[in-house]
């Protein structure tokens, strides 16, 4: 269990700098529609999930310092021996937060059954799956609730239910989802809502949302996960608002603001973790983005795509490793500071010749913090007469 944790842990680190890098992508792009940003929230939806991943020279993390870049696949902040290394370091990709994290570890005591730092992630380990299970209970007995409400609802048509027993619409099921309305609503309110829903159902959103939420339940330790989910699902409601505008026309903005705005009054509401509805959340910055939405160009909508799948490609991959960008002649700069002439010239298959050695030392750099001093060679056999 303390290699899962630590797995997950490492994943949930490489995932912040990838929700990190969505955020401020999510800002410089708010005026681009919101299905975008909605997309670009998958990446950090991978990290959460795969552990491994492909190598590329455009990866965001290759503008992290991390210092252990390896070939695996796998970006190892926290090693998985570190409970068995006798001084622990772990490297965050930030030098003064890795510095803090090393100079606070507790260094392995001789003689000892078990080591400090085995005994932290043990301890780390079994709070992580008891927040794990309470969160999942909380979540099953959520639907339970929902459940329960709405048992009695009568069929209007199709896969439309109506109920007094809820204020708000919402889809509801993950194989045959089913959409649940609120009793006494006009008309035009119920078009609006029914096409907001109908978009949910069609986008496969019902499923995203709770997929989102088990990740959410699985690095429940990381605030910055609890953030993105939040984010996630305004900009799931966001572009579903602006879809419906699209389809209906934007002449409808004022009353479906107006819809919107009635319905999030409620007395009934879901539980966090619920299924989606109408009007559940952020209905100030909801109405906000309806009434100032305006359909981009199909040349703006080509270069937001562009964009957006640049960034999939950079959010997803790792950095290439030293060795095969050396391979692949990708960054010659790293060669700076070796004489190749000078190596070449004193290239040799004997071992021994001390002119031949001098020449590969003078052809290579020295060491930071070393200063030349002359060599000495030495061997253990004896001098043939």
């Amino acid at each position: 269990m303390m290699n899962l944790f630590l797995m997950i842990l490492n994943m949930s680190i490489t995932a912040s700098y990838v929700a990190l890098a969505v955020i401020i992508a999510r800002f410089l792009l708010r005026r681009a529609p919101k299905i975008f940003s909605y997309i670009l929230w998958a990446t950090v939806a991978i990290r959460l999930t795969t552990p491994v991943s492909f190598a590329s020279s455009f990866s965001i993390l290759g503008l992290v310092k991390f210092q252990n870049k390896t070939g695996t696949g796998f970006m190892e902040f926290v090693p998985q021996e570190i409970g068995m290394q006798k001084n622990p370091v772990v490297d965050i990709g930030i030098k003064e937060v890795s510095h803090f994290i090393n100079s606070s570890l507790p260094v392995a005591t001789p003689m000892a059954s078990a080591s400090p730092m085995q005994i932290i992630v043990w301890i780390g380990s079994i709070i992580w799956i008891i927040g794990v299970v309470i969160l999942l209970l909380f979540s099953i007995l959520s639907y339970l609730k929902i459940l329960v409400r709405v048992r009695t609802a009568t069929l209007v048509q199709d896969n439309i239910y109506e109920t007094d027993q809820i204020d708000t619409p919402f889809v509801c099921g993950f194989l045959n989802p089913k959409i649940y309305i609120p009793i006494g609503m006009s008309d035009h309110e119920l078009s609006y809502i029914l096409l907001h829903e109908k978009i949910h159902i069609m986008r496969r959103d019902y499923l995203i949302k709770p997929f989102a939420f088990m990740l959410l339940i699985i690095h429940w330790f990381n605030p910055l996960m609890w953030l993105s989910y939040a984010l996630m699902s305004k900009d799931m409601e966001m572009s579903c608002d602006e879809r419906v505008v699209n389809k209906m026309g934007h002449q409808i903005k004022g009353s479906y603001s107006t819809s919107l705005l009635t319905l999030s009054v409620s007395k009934k509401r879901l539980l966090p973790g619920s299924p989606l509805a109408f009007g559940e959340s952020n209905v100030k910055a909801r109405i906000k983005n309806i009434l100032t939405y305006r359909q981009p160009s199909k040349r703006m909508i080509a270069a937001y795509m562009l964009v957006i799948a640049a960034l999939v490609v950079g959010c997803t991959a790792n950095p290439k490793p030293l060795q095969q960008s050396l391979q692949q002649g990708t960054s010659h700069s790293l060669y700076s500071g070796y004489d190749i002439d000078k190596l070449m010239e004193n290239k040799t298959l004997y071992v021994g010749n001390a002119s031949k050695v001098g020449g590969l030392l003078g052809g290579m750099p020295e060491p930071t913090g070393f200063e030349w001093n002359g060599m000495a060679l030495q061997t253990t056999a004896k001098l043939l007469e």
